[in-house]
């Protein structure tokens, strides 16, 4: 449904890593390494990118990223907190200049009174600075959600790149 924008949006990412000679990785939840797969899809994506983690359980945030238990307990998984924690955790384990992490729940289960079906949280940031969070709720079914969720992380990348000397 989404796919011709999210390929677009992905090589219009790694035209502008490649100019500015920065490399990114990704940790991803809900999106199941769609971002990752999209980014790995335009050729020549070598020289930005260094590599991914599907961190879909708790204990994988814990294991592979770094993320405390704590805070997992605290405000769960799908958190601003832990998708800064897991961004956090991509620059620290992977020597990557930007992260880009998701958490959420693409449905059709899961959803809470305080975290419906389409929440997902985001994180991006840049070696040397914080963490950018924000989280979006999407419409539609698994897939759409998914898809959209996997759109906007990419499109925010250029936005954010665009910003950045």
């Amino acid at each position: 449904m989404y796919w011709t924008e999210i390929l677009q949006a992905a090589e219009n990412c790694g035209a502008i890593l490649t100019r500015k000679g920065l490399t990114i990785a990704t940790a991803e939840s809900c999106t199941g390494g769609g971002i990752a797969y999209a980014l790995t899809e335009i050729a020549g994506s070598s020289a930005y990118f260094t590599q991914s983690w599907v961190t879909y359980s708790n204990l994988a945030k814990e294991n592979c990223l770094g993320v405390a238990a704590d805070t997992l307990e605290k405000y769960g998984a799908v958190s601003e907190q832990v998708v800064a924690e897991m961004a956090a955790g991509v620059l620290q384990n992977s020597g990557a200049d930007i992260a880009v992490t998701t958490s959420g729940i693409a449905g059709p289960g899961g959803a809470t009174d305080t975290k419906p079906v389409g929440l997902v949280h985001f994180a991006w940031q840049i070696k040397g600075q914080g963490a950018l969070c924000e989280h979006k709720v999407f419409d539609g079914d698994r897939a759409a959600v998914r898809q959209q969720a996997i759109l906007y992380a990419l499109e925010k990348i250029e936005v954010l790149l665009d910003k950045t000397e």
